[in-house]
Order: structure tokens, then sequence, then C-alpha cells
């Protein structure tokens, strides 16, 4: 998953700092330092693609933004590898039922491998990929 970029604008009178993301359209949180409106702009961008997901709608890509107030969000790997693998399930058109049933799982738990909240295991990520002809890649990057 691609991280978003979210516009962390100065709030004169409260002080701190509103956050929105763009690409979205809706949703905004608020925080006293960075660091808190950073970590409020991650729960904001899981609970906004959770949104997406439950009303099986794509999520909008993520576009450049200029400037010094866009900041990228990235959710947690586990999350974030939730939301690839929900991509490539819509991507693939398959059904539920058939997408559960190439990979040997109950139709009742499909939407256990798309939860951000569910602790989904590794090997069970994996073969949801496989089904739909992909293959999961880690890659460890210097941290900026």
């Amino acid at each position: 998953m691609e991280p978003y970029l979210a516009l962390f604008e100065p709030d004169r009178k409260a002080g701190g700092y509103v956050v929105t993301f763009p690409d979205f359209g809706y949703g905004v949180t608020q925080g006293e330092t960075k660091e808190e409106t950073m970590e409020l702009a991650r729960d904001l961008l899981m609970l906004t693609v959770v949104d997406y997901m439950r009303e099986s709608k794509p999520l909008p890509p993520s576009r450049r933004h200029r400037g010094s107030k866009f900041h990228p969000v990235v959710l947690p790997a586990l999350q974030a590898v939730k939301v690839d693998l929900y991509t490539a399930f819509l991507e693939s058109g398959l059904k539920k039922a058939e997408f559960a049933r190439r990979i040997g799982i109950p139709k009742t738990h499909i939407e256990r491998l798309f939860s951000l909240r569910h602790q989904s295991r590794l090997d069970q990520i994996e073969s949801a990929f496989g089904a739909l002809g992909k293959r999961l890649h880690f890659e460890a990057r210097n941290a900026a």
C-alpha cells in the first residue's frame, strides 16, 4: 500500500494541527503536537479505509501533493498488506465464495482476511494472494 499524503494545517484558534486526507475527500482529526497528530492521522486513515472496504468500494489512488504541509501516513505492515489484498481481490472480479473456495477456507473467514483489526496469520494472507495469482513480497528499507 502506497502511503497517503495527509494535509497538516495549523489551527490558529485552538493550537495544534488539523489533518485531512485530500484523496478521500472526507474525514478530519486534530492533535496538539505533530507526533500526536501523526498518530491520530494513522487512526483516521485506518477508519477511512475500513469504511471503503465495508462498502466494497475501491480505494482512491494515492496522489502526489506538493507543499511542506503534506506528510505521508503509513499504516502498520499487516494492515497495509491487508489493504493490498483487498485491492487485488476487487481487481480480480471474483466473488467472495469463489475466493474462499480457492483458498480453502469458509466464506465467513474472508471478512477476517480483510479486517484491519483482525490479526490474520501471514501464511493465510500469502495463500490468499496466491489464489489471486499474486505473490507476496517483502522489502526492508532504511528508516527515513
